[in-house]
């Protein structure tokens, strides 16, 4: 349980429906603890939670996680970026924490199941549990539990993947929830105020991949300088600072000679690229190329491709038309229509 409208919903409808319901909440962002803003939002969180607990008669605990949070999902984050990716958090976050030590901790106090407000679905007529998107489209968060396995699906629940996030909204309403609950954000949880450049340039000494560098287009004609490779990501447009007639774009980021390749919107396109820690959830791993469509962000339109296996745990992706702005570190995510079969992280 978060504070969210969409985990408190979880808890009481698993309770409506006749479960014994044990809420449990994970301390993961770190703080410098006293009057430090991040640590006094975090305590009005807390507070605020531990009243719609009581409000809605469901036993909470917590769970404190900031340190393997540290050097599970936030140091890989700031590492990713230092090389020049664009990771998602949530994708290590949920097969790591959430799905790793919180449902061992559930399990230690004596759960059956770990539940969770994620829009998705779960099927298990078959010999494996498959993962299949939510009924509400435009929330459906499959994406990001890519890198689950069978163990984990078999202890998951998901209650929210056949409602929509309207019918969600309408029920906090109806209990008078509505100014409670904190409103949803968009922003990375551990990253205040979504300033990733700060946040990552006050985690890193490294200057060869923190401080200035050139910003070339792809011929090696220098036009200018960047302020740091973790400033940019692939298809990014503004902050260049490149005069020109046409927009350039962000091409290419080369962590190894601290640059940032720039070139015009048709560049963006490409027809393949690889994936590597491939994990393959509903299906067991294909001995051979499998036709599909694949999600190559969280907002991206499935695009159908055929993804070719070239080991236990990579692939080489080719889609039927060139994608804009394929992003390494970013997941790249396996779709037959609404079952996911698998994903990996974008490599190259």
């Amino acid at each position: 349980m978060s504070g969210g409208v969409d985990s408190l919903r979880t808890a009481c409808l698993l309770r409506e429906q006749g479960h014994e319901v044990l809420g449990i909440h994970m301390r993961i962002v770190p703080s410098a603890g006293g009057d430090d803003p991040v640590a006094r939002t975090i305590a009005e969180r807390e507070d605020l939670l531990r009243k719609l607990a009581d409000r809605c008669a469901i036993p909470l605990v917590f769970v404190d996680f900031r340190e393997q949070f540290e050097s599970l999902v936030i140091r890989p984050f700031v590492d990713a970026y230092r090389r020049g990716l664009t990771p998602n958090p949530c994708i290590l976050c949920n097969p790591r924490i959430k799905f790793g030590l919180l449902l061992d901790e559930a399990m230690r106090l004596g759960a059956e199941k770990l539940a969770t407000g994620h829009y998705v679905r779960i099927s298990s007529g078959t010999e494996r549990f498959r993962l299949l998107r939510a009924r509400d489209g435009a929330k459906d968060q499959s994406y990001f539990l890519m890198g689950l396995g069978q163990e984990q699906l078999s202890r998951a629940m998901f209650p929210l993947g056949g409602y929509t996030k309207v019918e969600t909204f309408a029920w906090a309403k109806r209990e008078g929830l509505s100014g409670l609950i904190t409103e949803e954000s968009q922003e990375i949880c551990f990253v205040p105020g979504n300033s990733y450049p700060d946040f990552i340039r006050g985690r890193t000494g490294d200057r060869s991949t923190s401080g200035p560098g050139p910003i070339l287009d792809l011929n090696g004609r220098i036009l200018g300088e960047h302020k740091g490779i973790f400033h940019y990501t692939v298809g990014q447009r503004r902050g260049l600072g490149i005069p020109s007639t046409e927009p350039y774009y962000v091409v290419r980021i080369e962590p190894e000679a601290n640059a940032v390749r720039v070139g015009r919107a048709q560049d963006l396109f490409c027809e393949t690229c690889t994936a590597r820690e491939v994990n393959w959830v509903s299906i067991p791993p294909p001995g051979e190329p499998i036709r599909c469509r694949v999600r190559i962000r969280n907002l991206h339109r499935p695009a159908p491709a055929e993804v070719f296996p070239v080991s236990p745990d990579t692939a080489t992706i080719r889609f039927d038309e060139p994608q804009r702005a394929v992003t390494p570190g970013q997941g790249a995510v396996f779709y037959d229509d609404e079952l996911l079969l698998g994903g990996g992280i974008i490599e190259a």
